[in-house]
């Protein structure tokens, strides 16, 4: 028997659509991490390389915008990936006081082999739901972090 605590009706129903949005987000989090782990790289060094191979060179503090990571675990990230030659580090045309990580030939290739299997594989897992459900889905949660975004502003 449920013996859940009422907050209110708006309440009851913004905690349920969040339980139900973070829980759908942690299966689809998992299972894209095992699709992933075939590529013998970690979500995170995954996440540099189709950063890099969609978006070109750009410095650590870049990708960190882009991948919503820390400084500090991306440098590792980046050291490791250089150490497999995924990545190079070069000078930074526009600032002498930062690098810039680009990749490799080998980094290249490795995108083209996996991202569009990767891809098909997120194709695949959508179509549980419509392609209108798709789009609808993907507006309401651009909506949702948008508005957040703009009602509670990071300092």
């Amino acid at each position: 028997m449920k013996s859940t605590i009422k907050y209110g009706k708006k309440a009851d129903r913004a905690l349920s659509m969040w339980v139900k949005l973070v829980r759908a987000a942690n299966t689809f989090q998992s299972l894209t991490a095992k699709d992933i782990a075939r590529y013998n790289l970690t979500v995170a060094q995954f996440g540099v390389i189709e950063t890099l191979g969609h978006l070109g060179p750009m410095t650590v503090g870049q990708i960190c915008s882009k991948k919503l990571s820390s400084g500090g675990n991306m440098t590792v990230v980046v050291d490791n990936l250089e150490k497999e030659d995924y990545v190079e580090r070069c000078a930074n045309p526009d600032d002498r006081r930062s690098t810039v990580i680009k990749l490799t030939p080998k980094g290249i290739a490795k995108f083209s082999e996996m991202f569009p299997s990767h891809a098909q594989y997120v194709e695949e897992m959508c179509s549980v739901l419509s392609d209108k459900e798709l789009q609808e889905l993907s507006d309401l949660l651009k909506k949702l972090g948008l508005r957040l975004k703009e009602k509670y502003p990071s300092p």
